[in-house]
């Protein structure tokens, strides 16, 4: 397999039109105040393509709106916060896709679950676009297949059962030809934490030369062992959309195989890099934590923050190498997934570099080679640190946290926004406390 099968898209940069937005305000419980706000945004001639309401954070008894609209520029949408600011309290941008032209605002960012539906149609590349040089382009039943099996990508939405796909006999083979190959080498070069797991997708999954795994399977188990969910993409996403997903929990994954005329290669994902490499780590919750942590960090991220943290995705969950004991072992799933460089990252010819987020962040790297440089990280838990110190580091006016019981973000930008998140943080304390004084 190639260095080049992984998940981000060197290139982040896409034109985006329209701007993408949302505003939140507030306004106090009184007749006509939300028809008075929805009629200043008609008045410009905008529609909203969506609105949601929730009692206020704040300890007044306001509600909270949401709008989502498409501006047809910077200059609209700061328009229509000052249309709304004679009927609402705390009008500010909460994100807008473009937002570039607007340095008071931060790049749109999905707050719910829901909202990765729209990343659906906005692939860099499809499933079924080849490149010349691709062992499956001039095979016309190879590419129709996989355009079926993306359509399926482009209608699923949150909530819904993934489909099943119907493989055939010769994906079955390829799928196998990768298996055994790969299994034999995960003993001698995998982290213990993949070794763990791997027994358990073979018991509960249907892990096993005979069948390929169906995603909707694996994703209910992933779901019981740590909340990560997988869901199915029709190709490469944007970095920023790719890494958002990850602070749901969400891992896009594809559900085509590669071509079977070259079982032990493929230039980009497939899925035998998603089951055999990704799945595995995200059923450890060390390790779910620590990709939670880098898409946490993504949304609402700056460009520049974007592109530093694809890169520290990339030397960690794609090309990850970690220290165990006196050994050093493999967790990132371009290398579990490609038996040529699983073998070259663990021997003398590469560099290995103590993982340190402000100089991965820096480090270029090949996409159609293998790598010159790793970086070891001492622990998951260690990286995670790293990373959210990091992410502390970056340029973004806000914290954010991830609500489970309700699958949103919530913005930490005020301070009862924050009082109340600490009440929370006081009530598991409480729990804890009292768990610990029971064991003795």
């Amino acid at each position: 397999m190639s260095s080049a099968a992984t998940h981000l898209h060197k290139c982040s940069d896409t034109p985006v039109a329209p701007v993408k937005t949302t505003v939140h305000f507030s306004i106090t419980d009184k007749v006509g105040a939300l028809d008075d706000c929805l009629a200043a945004i008609k008045a410009m001639h905008i529609s909203l393509t969506r609105i949601e309401s929730r009692p206020s954070k704040t300890a007044e008894w306001d509600y909270d709106f949401f709008v989502d609209f498409n501006a047809v520029d910077a200059d609209q949408v700061r328009q229509v916060v000052k249309s709304l600011e004679p009927f609402a309290k705390h009008v500010h941008i909460v994100g807008a896709a473009g937002a570039g032209e607007l340095p008071e605002s931060t790049p749109w960012f999905p707050r719910k679950m829901v909202d990765l539906d729209t990343f659906a149609d906005k692939v860099l590349e499809m499933g079924e676009e080849l490149d010349s040089d691709h062992p499956g382009a001039k095979d016309a039943a190879y590419r129709a297949r996989r355009a079926d099996i993306t359509k399926i990508a482009k209608t699923y939405k949150t909530g819904q059962p993934i489909p099943h796909i119907e493989y055939s006999q010769v994906e079955i083979e390829t799928w196998a030809a990768v298996f055994e190959k790969l299994t034999g080498m995960f003993p001698s070069y995998a982290c213990r934490e993949h070794q763990h797991v791997f027994p358990l997708l073979v018991q509960n999954c249907g892990y096993g030369t005979h069948a390929i795994p169906q995603l909707e399977v694996v994703s209910k188990f992933l779901k019981d062992c740590t909340g990560f969910t997988l869901r199915p993409v029709m190709g490469l996403l944007t970095s920023r959309d790719f890494l958002n997903g990850l602070a749901f929990r969400v891992f896009h994954s594809t559900q085509y195989i590669r071509h079977h005329s070259s079982p032990l290669y493929t230039p980009e994902p497939d899925v035998c890099h998603e089951l055999l490499g990704h799945v595995p780590l995200f059923a450890n919750p060390d390790f779910a934590d620590f990709s939670q942590e880098i898409g946490l960090a993504s949304l609402g991220a700056s460009d520049e923050d974007i592109e530093r943290l694809a890169t520290i995705y990339w030397f960690t969950v794609e090309f990850g190498i970690c220290r165990q004991g006196d050994q050093i072992r493999a967790y990132g799933a371009g290398l579990l997934s490609s038996f040529g460089e699983l073998e070259y990252c663990l021997s003398d010819k590469p560099e290995i570099r103590a993982f340190e987020p402000a100089k991965v962040a820096q480090q270029k790297y090949p996409i159609t080679e293998y790598q010159p440089v790793y970086f070891v990280a001492e622990s998951f838990k260690d990286a995670q640190m790293r990373v959210r110190e990091f992410a502390n580091s970056c340029d973004r006016p806000f914290s954010v946290r991830y609500n489970a019981y309700t699958e949103s973000i919530e913005i930490l930008d005020s301070k009862e926004k924050v009082i109340r998140y600490a009440q929370s943080i006081k009530t598991d304390m409480l729990t804890l406390v009292d768990a610990l004084e029971k064991l003795h």
